[in-house]
């Protein structure tokens, strides 16, 4: 049976280009999951965007001399290209600023305010001495009070996972340009997260099958809950609609609060633009759906504390009760995917510290396939993983050239060779069936962990499918086979079966190599679709144009499944699939990415 599956992808900040850090996050993971469920006959809806709101874009449109929107509109569009280019199957990637989300943030709140839990506070802001500017929490950092760590950001801890404000940290310094900020007197809106204990705390203690590192970082949540600002001072975001808020020029909402409402907000604008405007509702509103949310560690208290309390007070269900909102009761995550950091040389991805591969470079040198590969078979999935380019490229010639690409090559070309098309399997042997057994038998196996977003286990299993076909080839030896030709092409059409199903195995994974792999066994049309980047007119703001990513998934033939191989097709000599690295790489790096040595 068909079942509703939300893929709610973590937002990219539209403040520069994205790093392969940040795409082992958020990207990939998500990607792998959300085709293999298409696959598996589920109806999948995969949303995000970018996130342009806040401080983070106005300070770099003041480095670079534009307004926050010219800035959003640059990078967004390079995202947009980069997230493309990886083959990320988005039905909708957006962006916050649309009129859409606008409308939808402040329909949330006017809901969350209508029942009570959005409450005004006299605060301390951290200003910029230098500019006069606010500073968001998490432009802050210093000593953590709690457990000594130092690198605390004002909202939260990432060593002890425990919830922050500014004035808590120990020398506190802005991360922009490395002053103390100066604490001011100002309002502001709070959501008032203690009115949620109860039902939040209920709601966390039946997610028992989430990932080690997710449930260990959530045990604290609840013991430390807090009012949570969700206005700024700032002059870039969404407006306030309530009276005495709406027209001051300096009050917007919180970047993190119209950031995670981004999913329901892409959900609903992905539907208009569907011309079903209530379609949404399949995947929110429907009790059998099921949402799963990804991202990098750094985001666990926002998905699994914030956003759930928002949700609950939207549907009149936290613990001081009220009324359903707007869009009537909508579905709280049903899981947290989150990953570790992907790390260089021991330190996190930061574009300002210089520890960074941008993913356009990486593309345009060794393409998508073999660092999506890479992040699903060695990333960071459950703890802190170091990138090394030795390990990329043990990885890439190792098991996607040797192993995987050299099955397929030498399996066709041996078939294109003797019979120019799969043959029959005329004089089959225990061994042929034992094999295919094997390459059966891995669809459940492997699907099994993908269902659960265990990737490793996923990609590790699918490759022991293509080591077992090897040493059946080698072990058949159909090439010593010319005065048998009946059994060298039962061997053919054995070899070839598998290479197929295990083409479909590695397909989350592997989807542009997928597309030959099915091309050069014959196969016509499209078997793994990809997502097109197009720009779109806002459906809210007349005369803005966004740069959308989307696609056409339905069409794709890739079905989760062992599909016995024609006899007969025709076969043309095949291509490399994955081209040998030099190995010098592992040692130097490329060009734009060296190795530094230590002195």
């Amino acid at each position: 049976m068909s079942t509703p599956v939300l893929t709610a992808v973590a937002w990219p900040y539209a403040n520069g280009p994205r790093h392969i850090g940040h795409v082992s996050g958020f990207g990939v993971p998500s990607d792998v999951f959300s085709r293999y469920q298409r696959m598996a006959g589920n109806r999948v809806l995969m949303v995000s965007g970018t996130d342009e709101h806040g401080t983070p874009i106005t300070v770099q449109a003041d480095k670079e001399g534009l307004t926050p929107q010219q800035t959003a509109d640059k990078y967004t569009r390079q995202i947009g290209s980069d997230l493309q280019g990886l083959g990320l199957s988005y039905d909708l990637f957006t962006r916050t600023t649309t009129g859409n989300h606008a409308e939808v943030t402040q329909q949330i709140f006017l809901a969350l305010h209508r029942n009570g839990y959005v409450v005004p506070k006299t605060t301390t802001g951290a200003i910029s001495p230098s500019t006069g500017r606010t500073l968001p929490d998490r432009y802050i950092e210093g000593t953590c009070p709690i457990c000594g760590y130092d690198g605390a950001r004002g909202d939260q801890c990432d060593n002890c996972g425990n919830q922050l404000d500014p004035t808590d940290l120990i020398n506190p310094r802005s991360r922009i340009n490395g002053e103390t900020p100066k604490f001011v007197e100002t309002e502001h809106l709070f959501l008032d997260l203690p009115a949620f204990t109860e039902t939040l705390g209920k709601w966390l203690s039946t997610r028992t099958d989430w990932r080690p590192n997710v449930l260990k970082f959530t045990k604290n949540l609840v013991d430390d809950m807090r009012p949570r600002p969700i206005t700024r001072d700032l002059d870039w975001g969404v407006k306030v609609p309530l009276d005495g808020w709406r027209d001051q020029p300096l009050k917007r909402f919180y970047v993190w609060f119209d950031a995670v409402i981004g999913y329901f907000s892409a959900s609903v604008e992905w539907a208009r633009r569907s011309g079903d405007a209530d379609a949404w509702q399949q995947w929110w509103t429907n009790p059998d759906a099921r949402g799963y949310y990804f991202m990098g560690k750094d985001n666990i208290t926002f998905h699994a504390q914030i956003w759930p309390a928002l949700l609950l007070g939207h549907n009149g269900a936290g613990d001081r009760g009220g009324e359903i909102g707007k869009y009537g009761t909508l579905n709280l995550p049903d899981e947290i995917v989150s990953s570790e950091f992907l790390t260089m040389s021991g330190s996190k991805f930061s574009t300002s510290r210089g520890t960074v591969i941008y993913v356009h470079d990486f593309l345009r040198e060794f393409g998508p396939d073999s660092l999506r590969y890479f992040i699903s078979v060695a990333g960071p999935e459950t703890q802190d993983t170091d990138f090394t380019w030795d390990e990329f490229v043990r990885r890439t010639n190792f098991e996607l050239a040797n192993e995987w690409g050299n099955l397929v090559n030498r399996s066709i070309s041996m078939a294109h060779k003797n019979n120019g098309a799969i043959p029959a399997p005329t004089k089959p042997a225990p061994a042929d069936e034992e094999l295919k057994a094997v390459s059966r038998r891995a669809f459940e196996t492997v699907g099994g962990h993908l269902s659960r977003s265990r990737f490793k286990l996923a990609a590790t299993e699918a490759m022991r499918v293509v080591s077992a076909a090897n040493r059946y080839l080698s072990d058949q030896e159909p090439w010593k086979l010319k005065d048998d030709p009946e059994r060298r092409d039962a061997v053919l059409h054995t070899a070839l079966q598998v290479v197929s199903d295990a083409n479909t195995l590695l397909t989350p994974f592997l989807p542009h190599a997928a597309q030959k792999v099915h091309e050069a066994l014959g196969g016509t049309g499209v078997w793994a679709a990809q997502p097109e980047l197009k720009d779109v007119e806002d459906l809210d703001i007349p005369g803005r144009v966004n740069p959308i990513l989307t696609g056409n998934y339905a069409g794709e033939q890739a079905r989760w499944e062992s599909t016995p191989v024609e006899v007969g097709r025709p076969l043309a000599k095949p291509t490399p699939l994955f081209a040998k690295l030099d190995p010098k790489l592992g040692e130097t790096g490329p060009e734009w990415a060296p190795i530094e040595r230590a002195e």
